[in-house]
């Protein structure tokens, strides 16, 4: 019993870290900032279920997936790097920040952000699957598989109250506020992104080399 509660509280801290709610929380802001309450909710909404059903998804087939698409996770991370950087240039220059979604556009527009980037790579991220790969093959009984599917699932809801708590912190902000963080999380994602980048890129390097 105690064996399972040591994997729980395991797999509850990895996954809170390596999703990083908070961080992702300023991107989430900065991308919905122009919906409504209702519409940034169901965003947040979607992104979490989508990112819940990859994460056991990867976790059940384990390393099945990656060997029949023939990808691997360094793959992954280098287009998660691309897509961070590019995403990070738009809130550079504010240019995020500045979308008008028309009425008949925002289901759409919902529908787009809330799969990527929002779901994957930034709440699902290589790290987040890798996680749950290699804490399914720890997983030795029932009780562990239980508890590592409750912990997956208690982190992604505490990133859903965070992401849609996100609405009072943009009307504490102001429009100034929003654009002073909008450009300074800009800056940081362009570093993730070149981290993730080049951490997927050396290990290909070094079997290519090898």
């Amino acid at each position: 019993m105690n064996e399972t509660i040591t994997f729980a509280l395991l797999s509850f801290t990895s996954f809170f870290t390596l999703i990083n709610p908070i961080g992702t929380m300023p991107i989430f802001m900065t991308m919905t900032s122009e919906l409504e309450h209702k519409n940034r909710v169901r965003t947040a909404r979607k992104a979490v279920i989508i990112s819940f059903i990859t994460i056991i998804a990867f976790a059940l087939s384990g390393q099945l997936l990656f060997n029949f698409f023939g990808i691997s996770v360094n793959s992954f991370r280098i287009v998660g790097g691309v897509i961070f950087f590019l995403m990070g240039m738009d809130m550079l220059q504010a240019r995020l920040g500045k979308v008008k979604v028309k009425e008949s556009e925002i289901k759409t527009y919902v529908n787009d952000i809330s799969v990527t980037p929002l779901a994957i790579p930034m709440i699902c991220g290589p790290g987040a699957i890798t996680n749950s790969i290699v804490l399914m093959e720890d997983a030795t009984s029932v009780g562990k598989i239980v508890a590592l599917f409750i912990a997956i699932f208690l982190v992604l809801l505490l990133t859903f109250i965070i992401l849609a708590s996100s609405s009072k912190i943009i009307k504490f902000l102001g429009e100034t506020g929003k654009n002073v963080m909008m450009r300074l999380m800009g800056l940081i994602v362009m570093v993730i992104a070149v981290e993730f980048f080049f951490s997927g890129l050396k290990p290909i390097l070094l079997d290519i080399f090898n």
